[in-house]
């Protein structure tokens, strides 16, 4: 019902910035939060921030004060600003909806983040 497009990634320095986005399309008047989740190798996915349809975030501890989490008021694009990158941020990065009242989780395909001087 809703498919997620995450886009952005790439290559970036260690200290630079860069800037994720998940376009939102389907039934986006039925999404009761968003999130970024990211991914190392081998590893199991892990929360980078949440937003809910109200605009409150929260944030993992290693995440906060360097990635800001934000969505358009249409509700159908998620950002990741990510700031002071570091190789171990270095992962694939995904966006995820809750829909409806059951909050049915939906994922994007994710975008690899690579950070290497």
């Amino acid at each position: 019902q809703v498919q997620l497009v995450e886009s952005g990634g790439g290559l970036v320095q260690p200290g630079g910035s860069l800037t994720l986005s998940c376009a939102a399309s389907g039934s986006i008047f039925n999404i009761n939060a968003m999130g970024w989740y990211r991914q190392y190798p081998g590893k199991e996915r892990e929360l980078v921030a949440t937003i809910t349809s109200s605009g409150s975030t929260n944030y993992a501890g290693s995440m906060k004060g360097r990635f800001t989490i934000s969505k358009n008021n249409a509700g159908n694009a998620l950002f990741l600003q990510m700031n002071s990158l570091k190789p171990e941020d270095t992962a694939v990065y995904y966006c995820n909806a809750l829909l409806g009242p059951f909050r049915r989780r939906y994922w994007g395909q994710g975008t690899q983040v690579t950070v290497s001087s």
